[in-house]
């Protein structure tokens, strides 16, 4: 091939642009806001441990390690755990491997391949022919032939079909890194769901537990009564029974304290034989007095699973094109050289050499419209990427709304729930000190006895909803992974 020949074809190469749709980042929202979801203000107080009142600061940043937030010791020892050993957490990483592999193998493809041969052959003339295949007269139809050479194949870009499945290859890479981020994001958020929830059932277990000691003490003294003649066996049957269901309670109070502990466990990589030292009491948790709230134009680029959404459009996009670039005229260019002889010795030596060069052109005639089809799923699956990255959006946007709703509702819920606790206390100790005067009813004492101990554990339960709720907004709002020195940037 001559230099001026092989020019004007690199030219071609080089020139040449990539057919198909050149990807552009959906058009973020440009809402101010999540509808009647609160963005800024401060949420109301509640005496107490976990009712300290919380500021929505639009626009703060979110800590990598925002957990830390929650000022305990245990729950940060538990997640450096869990994102280290967790399986799931390990699973991702390989992927992520695999991914940034396949980018790597796919990026070869944009150039020549050289690969270098040796073939060793024995053979026997067939000495009865017109021609000897050797072209030299001998007597010994036996030889030997050693041929060594290199051949170089190149297939020339000149579409743009190699470099939108690179460009494919490396979204897809880009969507698993975002799984990946996906994944520390809701282990993190797990752990510290499941250790409010241990918390929360510890409390309700202890509210149990306190209430059932005030209805033995008052089964004892309903028993005393009865001596006197102050009190009938009805009475006395009537606490009995308030005490025993009372009682019955806690047995499933136990069994979900036990599964949650499971959970954990398994959430940092153990086997349940290996469950974790750490416990956890509402009173060791610190609810953050700053959460911060992100504007939706923001939230995208933040959500890990809005980000592996475009990140998969963008793979389909580049998918079109490759499908286009198939449809069009395939061009390849090989060349070969090296050596043969009978003796490896004479290898590379004078008249040994031998050297092939071409270049081809392919175009598909007919296919039965294989490949026109091909291109129309590769446009359906370009619409279907596009409306699962819709529905990534609404979804975050939907997640952050539903938080910010629940921090100010679990505030005001608190408010109420303790001046309901509180209430049915003070009703529940007159009561007591009344039935001992014998001024009010058996039936009146315990009703006031069930309107405390669900008053108290309706407290336990807000108080543990405040700080479910605001690691559940944080998780909405992307965790902080971009803060993450491993993490990827905005």
């Amino acid at each position: 091939m001559s230099a001026r020949r092989l020019a004007l074809l690199l030219g071609v190469t080089l020139s040449a642009c990539a057919v198909g749709p050149n990807f552009k980042r959906p058009v973020a929202p440009t809402d101010a806001g999540y509808g009647a979801a609160p963005t800024q203000g401060a949420t109301t107080a509640a005496p107490g441990v976990g009712g300290n009142a919380q500021r929505l600061v639009e626009g703060m940043d979110i800590p990598a390690d925002w957990w830390r937030l929650f000022g305990s010791a245990s729950l940060n020892q538990l997640i450096e755990q869990a994102l280290k050993e967790n399986p799931d957490v390990s699973a991702a990483q390989a992927a992520l491997r695999q991914a940034n592999e396949l980018y790597a193998a796919q990026r070869a493809t944009l150039f020549p391949s050289l690969q270098g041969g040796f073939s060793a052959q024995r053979a026997k003339n067939a000495l009865g022919t017109i021609a000897n295949p050797t072209s030299l007269p001998q007597a010994n139809p036996y030889y030997n032939l050693y041929t060594a050479q290199l051949s170089v194949s190149y297939l020339p870009d000149v579409f743009g079909g190699q470099s939108r499945a690179l460009e494919a290859t490396k979204a897809q890479a880009e969507a698993t890194r975002f799984q990946l981020e996906a994944t520390y994001l809701t282990l993190s958020s797990n752990v510290v769901v499941t250790a409010v929830q241990e918390a929360s059932l510890r409390a309700q277990i202890t509210a149990t537990e306190r209430l059932l000691q005030l209805q033995q003490q008052l089964s004892a003294t309903v028993t005393g009564q009865k001596g006197l003649g102050t009190a009938s066996q009805l009475d006395l049957l009537s606490q009995q029974a308030a005490e025993a269901q009372t009682a019955a309670t806690l047995p499933p109070l136990r069994k979900q304290l036990a599964q949650t502990r499971d959970a954990l466990t398994a959430l940092i990589g153990r086997l349940p034989a290996e469950e974790p030292t750490q416990t956890f009491r509402l009173e060791e948790l610190t609810l953050p007095a700053d959460v911060p709230v992100s504007i939706p134009s923001k939230l995208i680029e933040q959500r890990p699973d809005v980000r592996q959404a475009e990140a998969n459009m963008h793979a389909a996009s580049a998918a079109v094109g490759v499908a286009i670039a198939d449809m069009l005229p395939q061009f390849a260019i090989s060349a070969q050289t090296g050596s043969a002889a009978l003796q490896i010795s004479q290898l590379f030596t004078s008249y040994t050499g031998f050297w092939s060069a071409g270049a081809s052109l392919t175009q598909t005639l007919f296919d039965a419209g294989a490949l026109l089809h091909r291109k129309r799923a590769a446009d359906a699956a370009l619409d279907q990427a596009g409306a699962q990255y819709r529905a990534a959006v609404i979804l975050a946007c939907q997640n952050v709304a539903d938080t910010l709703h629940a921090l100010k509702a679990d505030a005001d819920t608190l408010v109420a729930t303790v001046a309901a606790e509180r209430a049915a206390r003070s009703a529940f100790d007159i009561a007591r000190q009344q039935r001992t005067l014998g001024s009010i009813s058996t039936v009146a004492l315990l009703n006031a006895e069930q309107t405390y101990r669900q008053a108290e554990l309706a407290v336990v339960q807000a108080r543990a909803n405040r700080y479910a709720d605001t690691a559940a907004l944080f998780q909405a709002l992307g965790g902080g992974w971009w803060n993450r020195p491993t993490g990827g940037s905005q």
